[in-house]
Formats: structure tokens, sequence, C-alpha cells
């Protein structure tokens, strides 16, 4: 049975930072490539990161560049997600989802095999 489970939502403050992580099972977690989509309320699932399962390569949607960083670790089977300098517009579930193969650009969330459950993140003061 693949299952993807997330962690590490909160609420924070403007400016503050989260670590969300997610653990994969039932599938082999280095044929895929991982990624983080979000949904606000009210509004469609946006990418936000993912990372190639060959070499590590990362895409990130615009408005997170230079803030967010993604990574993976395959003996662990868990792909994380740093956010500093979080902002309100941040606000929505975390969705951690998987992609079978390589990913050589930002994946949309239709491209996506495997979706966790999602972990809410608030950024408010």
């Amino acid at each position: 049975q693949v299952q993807l489970v997330e962690s590490g939502g909160g609420l924070v403050r403007p400016g503050g930072s989260l670590r969300l992580s997610c653990v994969g099972s039932g599938f082999n977690f280095d044929y895929y490539s991982l990624g983080w989509v979000r949904q606000a309320p009210g509004k469609e699932r946006e990418a936000v990161s993912n990372i190639d399962n060959l070499d590590q390569s990362t895409y990130h949607t615009d408005s997170v560049k230079g803030r967010f960083t993604i990574s993976r670790d395959d003996a662990k089977s868990t792909v994380y997600l740093e956010m500093t300098n979080l902002q309100p517009e941040d606000t929505g579930i975390y969705y951690c989802a998987a992609d079978l193969g390589p990913a050589k650009w930002l994946l949309r969330p239709s491209e996506y095999d495997y979706w966790g459950q999602g972990t809410q993140v608030t950024v408010s003061s």
C-alpha cells in the first residue's frame, strides 16, 4: 500500500520558518521524483517545488525562489521542504507527491502519481 505521510505544518508569524517532512512507503522511493504542492483556501492546487530522483536537481515556483529549499534522503524515504521568510500568501494545505521517473521541470499537479493527505501551514500575525 502506497503511503506518503506529511508532518511539520503549523501556525507561524510572517517572517518565520517551518520544515515540512514527508515519509514514503509501499513503493520504490528512489525511482520517483518528489514534490510539494499547496492549496490555498478557494484556490486551485499550485506546484511549489520538486526534486529529481537521479541528480537531485530542484525546481521551484517563482514566488518561493530564494525562500524554500527542497531536499530528499532516499535512505530514509523522506523528502523535506525548508521554508523561510514565510508570508501570509504561503498559507494553505501542503501536499507531498511522487512522480515516477526523472523530472527536469516544475511538475504540474496533474503529473503526480501518488499524494499524501496534506499538512496545514498558516502564516498569520
